[in-house]
């Protein structure tokens, strides 16, 4: 997961404070034997069980119980959350895994697409297109809520199923923010 959109959801936030950021340590890890496929008129990715394939992503250590209650809701149903073997790369290389050191091997929880692979497209989901040119309807910004707004004029449905910045997915996990805060404040 991109690190910004990770804050956002455990943080509220794809700009966490200085505290808030050394809570989580974030390392590039690769995943073996999965491959990673676009969702069907979506932005983000699916893992899925395959042999012949590796998924670069990230590992992530110091999530609390309360940030994977939050990260099951962003993921939803269509994913579950599953045990797998990572190796940590300790020199990450380019985009396309040349120059990759791999470290430890860590057990870990990572969330692999349970939705039917009919949704999902043939080829590998570009990360660095996600970046480029969908990242800021997940993380927030000016533009955001127009360009999910227009995909949604534009196909009759939201390219971030909710999850996007202004998505009811995000409003649930704010609204219990929000709750947490007022619980604690009693």
């Amino acid at each position: 997961m991109e690190p910004q959109v990770l804050y956002r959801v455990c943080y509220g936030s794809s700009e966490p404070t200085p505290f808030q950021r050394s809570l989580l340590t974030v390392r590039p890890a690769i995943l073996h034997h999965h491959c990673r496929h676009k969702v069907r008129g979506c932005d983000y990715p699916a893992i899925i069980p395959s042999l012949e394939s590796s998924v670069r992503g990230t590992y992530v250590r110091g999530l609390t119980e309360g940030d994977i209650f939050r990260l099951d809701i962003f993921e939803g149903g269509e994913y579950e959350r599953r045990r797998a073997k990572i190796r940590v790369l300790d020199v990450e290389g380019n985009e396309d895994g040349e120059g990759n050191v791999e470290g430890e091997e860590v057990e870990v929880e990572t969330y692999v697409w349970v939705a039917g692979e009919f949704a999902l497209e043939a080829g590998e989901w570009d990360f660095g297109e996600f970046r480029r040119e969908k990242m800021q309807r997940w993380i927030g910004g000016r533009e955001e809520y127009e360009d999910v707004d227009e995909a949604v004029r534009a196909h009759g449905e939201d390219p971030t199923r909710g999850r996007g910045a202004n998505g009811s997915i995000t409003k649930k996990l704010n609204r219990k923010q929000e709750q947490e805060v007022m619980k604690s404040a009693v």
